[in-house]
């Protein structure tokens, strides 16, 4: 096959209006994105003073907050990058000087590094919640508070290892210019006042067997594996505790036939809170599945064709880069809402943290917090 027809088949690939879409969108992506990271910000500091709380302690929390902790890190570090690469604050910067290309450079290992961090947190999550359901006398054992220490510990540890590859991938280099077309320059834009200056950009690697074997890294280990380990413990997870309901209505059946008018309303009415604290927690977990997904699965398989037809990456990734960047950024950014919209345990805690802060009116609360119920419970 001719190189002409090769690139033709490589742009088959991509939506027909791919690239015309990405010179559309990048320039709003950058105020998108901009403002997604300044809210998830916020979200995030709330989630960690929250859930760092005295009544809020558990092994599950505990994993929250160091989830919480990797996604505010990711979003504050794109906040300058976005202002640099897409909102180009400050007319007279030199945007390819060497000490952007830095940034550049560790832009990209470090929010790769701190994403997949809290990918692996997420699948921690599922397992413990897992254990916790189908072996609920080992819980206490198992997911106690120092194994919970360690598998934050481990994933804090072993996943900036595991991303390390990516610091091989890419290499900063002067150029006579910037070619905005060139599919070896990624992410630095020209800037008329810097024509004379030395130009510095930011390139990959022309080792293709390095490049397929991060690409397989990439989308294997760190997006499409995470998929379908969380998606198979989740459910898991909710077949068990459908499972669960049902015997536990079947036993309320079985009492209600020789209990008093009385104790039957009593009956029905503890069924009726079991049953709907079921539902919250079946439909959290579909959401976070859901989110997790929707955010992550498109990034893997899109990896994975990379992996597989590398020429891939040099024409499809300019066209829907920033459209994966603003799927993660999501992601990271409203588990707040998820915690808010589905635990009484959160919104009370955060109600009594903001009426500290804040002149906010006192009001009663009708059920008090225990220190051993979760944000996810």
């Amino acid at each position: 096959m001719s190189s002409l027809e090769s690139d033709r088949d490589v742009v088959a690939y991509c939506l027909p209006g791919g690239l015309e879409f990405q010179r559309v969108y990048v320039k709003i992506h950058g105020y998108i994105a901009l403002l997604i990271c300044l809210l998830g910000s916020i979200a995030n500091s709330v989630n960690i003073a929250v859930l760092s709380r005295k009544e809020m302690i558990s092994s599950t929390n505990s994993i929250l907050t160091a989830l919480a902790v990797a996604d505010l890190l990711v979003m504050l570090d794109y906040v300058p990058f976005a202002l640099h690469i897409y909102i180009k604050i400050g007319a007279n910067l030199n945007r390819n000087s060497y000490a952007w290309a830095v940034f550049v450079y560790f832009h990209s290992i470090f929010s790769q590094t701190f994403h997949t961090i809290s990918i692996w947190l997420t699948i921690t999550l599922a397992v413990w919640r897992y254990i916790a359901i189908k072996f609920p006398q080992k819980n206490r054992t198992l997911c106690n508070k120092r194994n919970t220490n360690i598998a934050i510990g481990f994933a804090y540890a072993v996943c900036p290892i595991v991303c390390l590859p990516i610091y091989f991938a890419m290499h900063i280099q002067e150029v006579p210019g910037t070619n905005r077309e060139s599919n070896a320059t990624i992410t630095i834009h020209p800037n008329e006042s810097s024509i004379r200056e030395p130009v510095y950009a930011l390139t990959m690697t022309n080792n293709k067997e390095l490049l397929t074997a991060i690409f397989w890294i990439y989308s294997v280990f760190l997006k499409l594996i995470p998929c379908i380990v969380l998606s198979i413990f989740s459910l898991c997870l909710i077949l068990k505790m459908k499972s669960s309901d049902k015997r536990r209505q079947k036993l309320l059946k079985k009492s209600a036939i020789t209990a008093t008018e009385g104790e039957k309303g009593r009956l029905h009415e503890d069924g009726k809170r079991g049953g709907s604290r079921t539902d919250r927690t079946t439909r959290m977990l579909v959401a976070l599945l859901g989110l997790f997904l929707a955010t992550e699965l498109p990034q893997a398989l899109f990896g994975l064709l990379t992996a597989i037809a590398p020429q891939l990456f040099e024409i499809c990734y300019y066209a829907f880069g920033e459209v994966m960047d603003l799927m993660a950024l999501v992601g990271s950014a409203v588990n707040f809402v998820l915690y808010c919209s589905m635990s009484r345990q959160f919104r009370c805690t955060f109600t009594r943290l903001a009426r500290k802060l804040l002149p906010l009116p006192a009001r009663a609360e009708s059920e008090p917090l225990t220190t051993t119920s979760t944000v996810k419970a």
